[in-house]
C-alpha cells in the first residue's frame, strides 16, 4: 500500500480508501466486516461512510452501512487502527425520513451524536458536508443553473462555527466538504482567512475517474492553491469502468442492473468512451479496472482513491490497483481518447 497525509494534518491514509455504500443493502453485515478484514489486512486504513448509506436510500435502512462498521469495530477493537470518514446528508426529498436535514446547529449536532452512537466510537476522524445546502450542480448535474427561488441563505460561517465546537469537544478531528464547487469551496477558505480560529476544510469528495474529469477544471486550482485534497469517488464510475457493462450486459446484482436510475455512466458517450478505454487497456495488457483506478491514482491533486465493492474478488483487484504502473504509451493513449470524448459522464 502507498499512503499519504490528509492535508494539513499528520494523519496518514491509505491512498485506496474503502469505500462503503453497499453494505447494509448490496451486502450483508458478515460481508461488510469480511471486506474490513480484507481491506485492513493490505494495508488500508481508511473507511469513508455517511450517515445516507446504503444508497438508495430508504427510510428502512438509514443508516444501517455506519451500524455495520460500528459492529465490526465493536467486535475487532480496530478502531484505532482506521482512520474514520462520514458525512452529514444535506436537504434533498430523499432524506426527509432521516432527521430535519440540512446543515443548522441543531441538525449538525445532532447527526455527529447519532453517528457516534451507530459507529460505536468516540470520535470521526473527517467529517464531511455531504453535499450543499443550496441548489448547485452536483450528483450528475454538469452545468449550474442558477434558481432564483432556492429558498437558502448564506450560512457558511454557521456552519464552520459549529463544526468548530465540535472539533474543539474532540468529538470529530477534521472537517472535510463534498461534492462541492470552486465558489462554494472558496466561501469556506473565505471565512477561514477572516477568522483563522475556524476550522479549515482539508478534504474534498468529488466524483472522479476517466469518464467525469471535471474536477480538473477549476477545483483542481482551488486544490493546489489551497491545500484541499481531492477524496475521487466513483473512480470506476459506477462500475462502468470495470467493463461488466459493456456489450449491453446486464449483470445479475451489478449496481446498474439493481437501480438503473443509476444511468449517468451509460449514456451512449460514456459507452463509447469505455469501449476505448477498454481496447487501450486490453492492448497494453491490463484489466479496464485496474487501468482506470492505477491513472486516478497518479493523479497530483488526489489524497484517497475511494473504491467499493460488492464482492472479495472485485475488492481485491481494486486495491491491488495501487500497485500498477501506467506506461507513458497507456498516459498519452488516455489523453487522446479524453480529447476525442471529454468527460462524457456528468
Amino acid at each position: 500500500m502507498k499512503y499519504t497525509k490528509l492535508p494539513n494534518t499528520n494523519i496518514e491514509v491509505s491512498k485506496i480508501c474503502l469505500g462503503t455504500m453497499t453494505w447494509g443493502k448490496q451486502n450483508t453485515e458478515a460481508e461488510g466486516h469480511e471486506q474490513m478484514d480484507y481491506a485492513l489486512d493490505r494495508g488500508v486504513n481508511f473507511f469513508d461512510t455517511a450517515e445516507l448509506y446504503p444508497v438508495p436510500a430508504h427510510p428502512d435502512r438509514q443508516s444501517h452501512t455506519e451500524k455495520i462498521i460500528g459492529t465490526w469495530f465493536k467486535k475487532t477493537g480496530n478502531r484505532e487502527k482506521v482512520i474514520l470518514g462520514t458525512k452529514i446528508a444535506g436537504k434533498a426529498p430523499f432524506t426527509a425520513f432521516i432527521r430535519e436535514t440540512g446543515f443548522s446547529k441543531g441538525s449538525i449536532v445532532s447527526a455527529v451524536e447519532n453517528s457516534l452512537k451507530r459507529l460505536q466510537t468516540d470520535y470521526i476522524d473527517l467529517y464531511q458536508l455531504h453535499w450543499p445546502e443550496r441548489n448547485t450542480n452536483y450528483f450528475g448535474q454538469r452545468a449550474y443553473k442558477h434558481d432564483v427561488n432556492d429558498p437558502w441563505e448564506d450560512n457558511f460561517r454557521e456552519v464552520l462555527e459549529t463544526l468548530t465546537n465540535l472539533v474543539q469537544q474532540g468529538k470529530i478531528r477534521n472537517i472535510g466538504i463534498s461534492n462541492e464547487t470552486p465558489w462554494g469551496t472558496m466561501r469556506f477558505l473565505e471565512e477561514v482567512r477572516k477568522d483563522s480560529s475556524l476550522a479549515k476544510p482539508i478534504t474534498v469528495q468529488n466524483p472522479y475517474s476517466l469518464l467525469n474529469r471535471q474536477f480538473e477544471t477549476g477545483m483542481s486550482e482551488v486544490s493546489a492553491h489551497e491545500n484541499i485534497g481531492l477524496l475521487a469517488y466513483s473512480p470506476l464510475g459506477f462500475g462502468v469502468l470495470s467493463g461488466k457493462y459493456l456489450g449491453g450486459k446486464q449483470p445479475e446484482n451489478a449496481r446498474i442492473t439493481l437501480f438503473p436510475n443509476y444511468n449517468r455512466y451509460i449514456k451512449e458517450s460514456a459507452v463509447k468512451a469505455t469501449e476505448k478505454y477498454n481496447a487501450l487497456a486490453l492492448a497494453n495488457g491490463l484489466s479496464l479496472a485496474q487501468m482506470s483506478l492505477a491513472y486516478v491514482n497518479t493523479r497530483s491533486f488526489l489524497t484517497s482513491n475511494i473504491i467499493g465493492a460488492t464482492s472479495i474478488t472485485q475488492l481485491k483487484e481494486n486495491i491491488e490497483s495501487i500497485n500498477v504502473s501506467l506506461s507513458d504509451e497507456v498516459l498519452h493513449g488516455i489523453e487522446e481518447i479524453h480529447e476525442q470524448i471529454p468527460n462524457p459522464a456528468p
